[in-house]
Protein backbone atom coordinates (compact mmCIF):
# COMPACT_ATOMS: atom_id res chain seq x y z
CA UNK A 1 0.00 0.00 0.00
CA UNK A 2 1.66 2.92 -0.97
CA UNK A 3 2.58 5.95 1.58
CA UNK A 4 0.75 9.59 1.14
CA UNK A 5 3.66 11.90 -0.01
CA UNK A 6 3.68 14.17 2.61
CA UNK A 7 7.50 16.07 1.74
CA UNK A 8 7.72 19.93 1.66
CA UNK A 9 8.96 20.67 -2.28
CA UNK A 10 12.11 21.38 -2.22
CA UNK A 11 12.92 25.56 -2.60
CA UNK A 12 13.32 25.63 -6.19
CA UNK A 13 9.92 23.86 -6.69
CA UNK A 14 7.95 26.39 -4.18
CA UNK A 15 9.87 29.37 -6.73
CA UNK A 16 8.41 28.02 -9.58
CA UNK A 17 4.99 27.09 -8.26
CA UNK A 18 4.61 30.89 -6.75
CA UNK A 19 6.49 32.61 -10.21
CA UNK A 20 3.62 30.71 -11.39
CA UNK A 21 1.26 32.18 -9.17
CA UNK A 22 2.33 35.73 -10.54
CA UNK A 23 2.25 35.32 -13.99
CA UNK A 24 -1.65 34.16 -13.05
CA UNK A 25 -2.10 36.94 -11.61
CA UNK A 26 -0.64 39.63 -13.69
CA UNK A 27 -2.35 37.92 -16.68
CA UNK A 28 -5.72 37.83 -14.95
CA UNK A 29 -5.82 41.59 -14.00
CA UNK A 30 -4.67 42.36 -17.53
CA UNK A 31 -7.44 40.40 -19.15
CA UNK A 32 -9.94 42.30 -16.61
CA UNK A 33 -8.41 45.15 -17.63
CA UNK A 34 -8.42 44.73 -21.63
CA UNK A 35 -11.89 43.27 -20.84
CA UNK A 36 -13.45 46.41 -18.80
CA UNK A 37 -12.17 48.83 -21.73
CA UNK A 38 -14.93 47.21 -24.17
CA UNK A 39 -17.48 47.15 -21.27
CA UNK A 40 -17.23 43.82 -20.76
CA UNK A 41 -16.67 41.50 -17.69
CA UNK A 42 -13.79 38.95 -17.45
CA UNK A 43 -16.14 35.91 -18.08
CA UNK A 44 -18.27 37.35 -21.10
CA UNK A 45 -14.65 38.31 -22.64
CA UNK A 46 -13.44 34.87 -22.06
CA UNK A 47 -16.52 33.61 -23.80
CA UNK A 48 -15.74 35.62 -26.18
CA UNK A 49 -12.46 34.69 -27.31
CA UNK A 50 -13.56 30.98 -27.08
CA UNK A 51 -16.43 32.40 -29.78
CA UNK A 52 -13.91 33.77 -31.73
CA UNK A 53 -12.31 29.96 -32.35
CA UNK A 54 -15.83 28.89 -34.19
CA UNK A 55 -19.16 28.12 -33.73
CA UNK A 56 -19.52 26.27 -29.90
CA UNK A 57 -22.11 24.19 -28.04
CA UNK A 58 -23.37 26.12 -25.05
CA UNK A 59 -22.74 22.29 -23.14
CA UNK A 60 -18.91 22.79 -24.75
CA UNK A 61 -18.83 26.37 -23.51
CA UNK A 62 -20.10 25.72 -20.15
CA UNK A 63 -17.85 22.80 -19.62
CA UNK A 64 -14.78 24.68 -21.32
CA UNK A 65 -15.48 27.71 -18.64
CA UNK A 66 -16.38 25.27 -16.12
CA UNK A 67 -19.42 26.71 -15.05
CA UNK A 68 -23.08 25.65 -14.97
CA UNK A 69 -24.92 25.35 -18.67
CA UNK A 70 -27.28 28.53 -17.38
CA UNK A 71 -24.43 30.90 -16.77
CA UNK A 72 -23.24 30.62 -20.15
CA UNK A 73 -26.85 31.02 -21.16
CA UNK A 74 -26.92 34.41 -19.30
CA UNK A 75 -23.21 35.52 -20.47
CA UNK A 76 -24.44 34.97 -24.07
CA UNK A 77 -28.01 36.65 -23.40
CA UNK A 78 -25.48 39.74 -22.76
CA UNK A 79 -23.32 39.29 -25.92
CA UNK A 80 -26.19 38.79 -28.07
CA UNK A 81 -27.56 42.00 -26.85
CA UNK A 82 -24.66 44.24 -27.34
CA UNK A 83 -24.49 42.35 -30.84
CA UNK A 84 -21.06 40.45 -30.44
CA UNK A 85 -22.52 36.88 -30.82
CA UNK A 86 -25.93 35.45 -31.76
CA UNK A 87 -26.78 31.20 -31.25
CA UNK A 88 -27.24 29.24 -34.06
CA UNK A 89 -28.96 26.09 -35.25
CA UNK A 90 -25.89 23.29 -35.27
CA UNK A 91 -25.83 22.41 -38.43
CA UNK A 92 -24.75 18.93 -37.77
CA UNK A 93 -27.61 18.53 -35.08
CA UNK A 94 -30.32 20.90 -35.25
CA UNK A 95 -31.85 20.38 -31.68
CA UNK A 96 -28.16 21.53 -30.47
CA UNK A 97 -27.60 25.46 -30.24
CA UNK A 98 -24.41 26.48 -31.05
CA UNK A 99 -22.93 30.10 -29.76
CA UNK A 100 -21.24 31.98 -31.86
CA UNK A 101 -19.34 35.67 -32.61
CA UNK A 102 -20.71 38.06 -34.78
CA UNK A 103 -18.50 40.18 -37.25
CA UNK A 104 -18.38 42.70 -34.30
CA UNK A 105 -17.42 39.90 -31.75
CA UNK A 106 -14.83 38.54 -33.83
CA UNK A 107 -13.21 42.71 -34.09
CA UNK A 108 -13.67 42.52 -30.04
CA UNK A 109 -12.13 39.56 -29.29
CA UNK A 110 -9.07 40.27 -31.67
CA UNK A 111 -9.01 43.84 -29.85
CA UNK A 112 -9.32 42.12 -26.54
CA UNK A 113 -6.39 39.51 -27.80
CA UNK A 114 -3.66 42.35 -29.01
CA UNK A 115 -4.85 45.10 -26.13
CA UNK A 116 -2.77 42.57 -23.65
CA UNK A 117 0.00 44.05 -22.09
CA UNK A 118 0.95 41.10 -20.89
CA UNK A 119 1.57 39.00 -23.57
CA UNK A 120 3.22 42.48 -25.55
CA UNK A 121 5.69 43.22 -22.28
CA UNK A 122 7.49 40.48 -20.39
CA UNK A 123 7.21 38.18 -23.18
CA UNK A 124 8.82 40.14 -25.36
CA UNK A 125 11.85 41.13 -23.58
CA UNK A 126 12.59 37.10 -23.82
CA UNK A 127 14.52 35.63 -27.56
CA UNK A 128 12.29 33.63 -30.03
CA UNK A 129 14.49 31.01 -28.43
CA UNK A 130 13.73 31.56 -25.09
CA UNK A 131 9.49 31.93 -25.86
CA UNK A 132 9.47 28.26 -27.59
CA UNK A 133 11.48 27.16 -24.86
CA UNK A 134 9.06 28.21 -22.07
CA UNK A 135 5.97 27.25 -24.37
CA UNK A 136 7.30 23.44 -24.30
CA UNK A 137 8.04 23.55 -21.09
CA UNK A 138 4.85 25.05 -20.16
CA UNK A 139 2.60 22.23 -22.60
CA UNK A 140 5.00 19.54 -21.02
CA UNK A 141 3.93 20.95 -17.28
CA UNK A 142 0.22 20.41 -18.85
CA UNK A 143 0.20 17.34 -20.94
CA UNK A 144 1.81 15.33 -17.61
Amino acid sequence: MATPHHTRPDQLTTDVVELIAEVVARYHADYEEAASAHALTGAQAKLLSLLALGPTPMRKLAQKMKCEPSNVTGIVDRLEARRLAERRADPADRRVKVAAATEEGLRVARDLREGLRFAREPLAGLSEEERRTLRDLLRRMLDG
